[in-house]
C-alpha cells in the first residue's frame, strides 16, 4: 500500500543487527572481567613481590627432578621411584628457608624411621610364613596407625605433626609394596634415595637463588606492627576530637567494624591476629643459619615474639579508645574541646615514642628514651591535672568555683556553652517575641522560651543528649517540659560527659602501658647485641 492514504510502513530490523550489539556487549564484558583479573594479580604481586619469587622456584625445583625422569639414563638406574622426588619436592619446598630447613628435618628423619621400621617388621613377617606373613604386616600397619596419630596430637609434640605423618604413609607404602614386590631392603632403599634426592634439590634451590628468610621476614613485620599501633593511636584521637556528631555511622558498620576511612585502625586490628604469625616464623628462623644482619648463632628469635605480645597489650587500649569513638553515648563536642591541647599533646608523644622504639628495631640499635618517656610522662600528667582541676565539667551537676576564695582557678581557653544547672540564665538570653513575657518565679522556664530552647536543642546533634534515644522522642510528643524532663536530662547528661573521660583513661592507661613496651625492646637489643647508638 506505498504511497496511498492510510498506508502503515513496518520496518523490521535485520537478524545480524539484533544480534550484533549483544555480541560486542559480552566480548565487551569478558574483556572487562579479564583486565580486572589481571589488575587483581597485579596488584597481589606487588603487594608482595616474594610471592612471584616463591612461585618461580617452586616450578624450577619441581622441573629440575622431572628430568630425572624425562631423561632416560637416570630414570633406567632409579626406575619408577624416582617420583617419590617429585612428591617430595612438592611437600617439602616451603615460603622461607627455615620452614624449609623444618619441613625437610620431619621428613627426612619421618622417612628414615619409617625405612628402618618397615625393613624390620618386613623380615620379621617373612620369618613367620606365607600365612602369618599378611597377618603381621596388617596388625603392624594398625599400630603404627594408631601410635602416629596419637602422638601427633601431643601437645609437646605439635611442632612435630608433619614428622608422624610422614611416618604412617611412608612406612605403609613400603611395607605393602614390599610384600608385593617380594623385596622390602630394595625397595626401601630406592624410595628413600628417591626422597633423599627431592630433599636436596629443594633445599639449595631455596637456600641459592634469592632466598626468603624467615628472620628477615619477623623483623619486617614486627616493625611494621610498632607503625601501626601509632598511626592508629593518632587516627583515633583525631577523629574523636575533630567530631562533632554531624555524623553518625550505622549500627550494622559498627558491629561488623566497616570503616573505610579508617585504613589505620584497620592495620592495627589485623596486626592482634598476628601472634600466630610470629610465632610460626620465629620458630622457622630457629632452623636457619647465620645470615645478613642476623649473623650470631642462637639468635634470640623469642624475643621478638615477646616484644609482639607486649605491643598488642598496647594495641588493645587503641581498640578500646576505636569503641568510645563510635559508641552510642558520646561526650559534646564542646567539651571534648575543652580538653583538646592536652590529650593532642599525650597522644603525640606516645606516638612519637612507639615510632621510635620501632626504627630502633628497624636499624637493629639501641638508643636512650629517657628524655622522650618523661615527655611522654609530664604530657600525660598535665592531661591529668586538667581533668582533676576541672573535672566539675565532667558531671551535669555542680557548683561554679567561688570568685573570692584564695585558690586561684586557672583559666581555659573554652567552655561548655550549654549546661543544665544555668539553664534558666541561658534561656533568658534567647531572642524574645515582639510582646514581652509575663514575668515568672525564679526557677521557673516560660512556655515562648521553652519553645525556643525546644528549637534550639533539635538543631543540635542528637548525640549530644540522645541515650537512650526515646528520651528525646517522648518529650517531642509531649511538646513541652514533663515535671520529671529536667532531672532526667541532667541524668543522661551526666552520662554523657563520662565518656570523655572513659576516653582519657584509656589514654592514660596506653601510656603506662608504654613503660613494658620500652622494657621490652631494651631486653631485646641486649639479647640481640644490636649497636649502641653514639650520644
Amino acid at each position: 500500500m506505498n504511497g496511498k492514504k492510510g498506508s502503515i510502513e513496518i520496518n523490521i530490523p535485520s537478524i545480524t543487527n539484533t544480534k550484533l550489539p549483544e555480541n560486542k556487549k559480552k566480548c565487551g564484558e569478558v574483556s572487562a572481567s579479564g583486565k580486572g583479573w589481571i589488575l587483581r594479580i597485579w596488584e597481589v604481586c606487588k603487594e608482595d613481590s616474594n610471592r612471584v619469587t616463591f612461585s618461580l622456584k617452586v616450578g624450577l625445583a619441581v622441573l629440575l627432578v622431572s628430568l630425572l625422569i624425562l631423561c632416560r639414563a637416570p630414570y633406567q638406574v632409579l626406575g619408577t621411584n624416582i617420583i617419590w622426588s617429585i612428591l617430595t619436592v612438592a611437600i617439602m619446598f616451603e615460603y622461607t628457608v627455615g620452614a624449609t630447613f623444618n619441613r625437610g628435618f620431619n621428613r627426612a628423619l619421618g622417612s628414615l624411621l619409617a625405612g628402618i621400621l618397615a625393613i624390620a617388621v618386613a623380615q620379621l613377617a617373612l620369618s613367620m610364613g606365607r600365612i602369618a606373613e599378611p597377618i603381621i604386616i596388617g596388625l603392624s600397619i594398625f599400630i603404627v596407625g594408631t601410635v602416629t596419630s596419637f602422638m601427633k596430637l601431643w601437645p609437646s609434640l605439635v611442632p612435630y605433626e608433619y614428622g608422624f605423618r610422614v611416618i604412617l604413609f611412608t612406612y605403609c607404602l613400603i611395607i605393602v609394596s614390599g610384600y608385593r614386590m617380594g623385596n622390602p631392603i630394595r625397595t626401601a632403599m630406592d624410595r628413600l634415595y628417591s626422597i633423599a634426592i627431592g630433599a636436596i634439590v629443594a633445599v639449595l634451590v631455596n637456600v641459592l637463588i634469592f632466598p626468603i628468610w624467615a628472620g628477615e621476614q619477623l623483623h619486617k613485620e614486627l616493625v611494621s606492627n610498632f607503625t601501626s599501633v601509632a598511626d592508629a593511636l593518632e587516627e583515633c584521637v583525631r577523629k574523636y576530637l575533630e567530631d562533632d556528631g554531624s555524623e553518625y555511622p550505622e549500627f550494622s558498620k559498627t558491629v561488623m567494624d566497616d570503616f573505610p576511612d579508617e585504613p589505620a585502625y584497620r592495620k592495627c586490628r589485623s596486626m592482634l591476629n598476628s601472634s600466630a604469625k610470629l610465632e610460626s616464623l620465629a620458630n622457622s628462623a630457629k632452623w636457619e643459619p647465620p645470615h645478613g644482619r642476623f649473623n650470631h648463632f642462637f639468635y634470640p628469635w623469642s624475643e621478638y615474639v615477646k616484644v609482639g605480645a607486649v605491643l598488642r597489650y598496647c594495641a588493645y587500649e587503641v581498640m578500646a579508645l576505636h569503641g568510645v569513638l563510635h559508641s552510642e553515648i558520646q561526650a559534646p563536642c564542646n567539651l571534648r574541646i575543652t580538653f583538646q591541647k592536652e590529650i593532642q599533646d599525650a597522644t603525640s608523644n606516645a606516638a612519637e615514642l612507639v615510632r621510635c622504639l620501632g626504627k630502633d628495631v628497624c636499624d637493629m640499635k639501641r638508643s636512650l628514651k629517657t628524655s622522650l618517656l618523661k615527655r611522654v610522662h609530664s604530657s600525660t600528667e598535665r592531661l591529668q591535672s586538667a581533668i582533676d582541676m576541672h573535672s566539675y565539667l565532667l558531671t551535669s551537676t555542680y557548683e561554679p568555683p567561688d570568685s573570692n576564695t584564695s585558690k586561684p582557678q586557672p583559666k581555659l581557653s573554652l567552655t561548655l556553652s550549654s549546661t543544665l544547672s544555668n539553664l534558666s540564665n541561658q534561656l533568658a538570653e534567647l531572642p524574645e517575641p515582639n510582646s514581652d513575657p509575663p514575668s515568672q518565679p525564679l526557677g521557673t522556664v516560660p512556655t515562648l522560651q521553652t519553645e525556643s530552647y525546644h528549637e534550639m536543642m533539635r538543631k543540635q546533634s542528637r548525640r549530644l543528649y540522645s541515650w537512650p534515644s526515646r528520651e528525646v522522642d517522648a518529650y517531642e510528643e509531649e511538646g513541652g517540659f514533663s515535671a520529671d524532663f529536667i532531672p532526667r536530662m541532667k541524668a543522661l547528661e551526666s552520662t554523657a560527659t563520662l565518656s570523655l573521660a572513659t576516653f582519657t583513661s584509656l589514654l592514660i592507661e596506653f601510656v603506662a602501658r608504654l613503660d613494658h613496651l620500652v622494657e621490652a625492646v631494651d631486653e631485646l637489643s641486649k639479647m640481640s647485641q644490636f649497636k649502641q647508638e653514639a650520644l
